[in-house]
């Protein structure tokens, strides 16, 4: 599974850029019609984990995931965008990325989409309670793999972090 480019690489977080210098903090979101589930991670670890499934609607959506940004404070957030098997486009690839497109225009963070076949399959079939925000962890978790190396941590840094554990696919929703 690729990774996609960024659909905006504001100055706070540069496509230019090499190793990650600092460590980041990301929202994922598996977006589905009905639900749209949300993970969080970091760089430090290198892991996400599950948060919750939204099921509001239009603009109300918006209002929830708002409210998500001002409690976790990412750096950016990450798009998992669905494809056919065969890497074909169909019309929820196009509804995901008009999401990511419609997240940078509202809350002004980079937005990273990130190829999210099967990850809710995934997530069932480990037996995720909640598919959707499991899938969103896996997207992420995904998109944290996918970054360059960083410097490591310190021994003293590793030990006291907050862990974090992984999460789902969009079959479903």
């Amino acid at each position: 599974m690729a990774l996609s480019q960024p659909v905006s690489t504001p100055a706070a977080f540069p496509a230019s850029s090499s190793p990650v210098s600092r460590h980041q903090s990301f929202v994922a979101f598996d977006y589905g019609l009905k639900r749209v589930g949300v993970a969080c991670g970091n760089t430090l670890l290198g892991t996400a984990r599950p948060l919750k499934t939204l099921t509001q609607e239009g603009d109300q959506r918006f209002v929830a995931i708002q409210a998500l940004l001002r409690e976790w404070r990412p750096d950016a957030l990450v798009v998992g965008v669905p494809y056919h098997p065969d890497g074909a486009p169909h019309d929820n690839t196009r509804r995901a990325q008009r999401f990511a497109r419609q997240l940078q225009g509202r809350f002004g963070l980079p937005v990273h989409e990130v190829d999210e076949r099967y990850t809710t399959t995934e997530a069932l079939s480990a037996g995720a309670r909640d598919a959707d925000a499991a899938a969103a962890a896996l997207i992420l978790e995904q998109f944290l793999r996918g970054l360059p190396p960083r410097d490591e941590p310190s021994a003293s840094a590793a030990s006291t972090a907050p862990t974090m554990s992984a999460g789902h696919d969009h079959a479903a929703t």
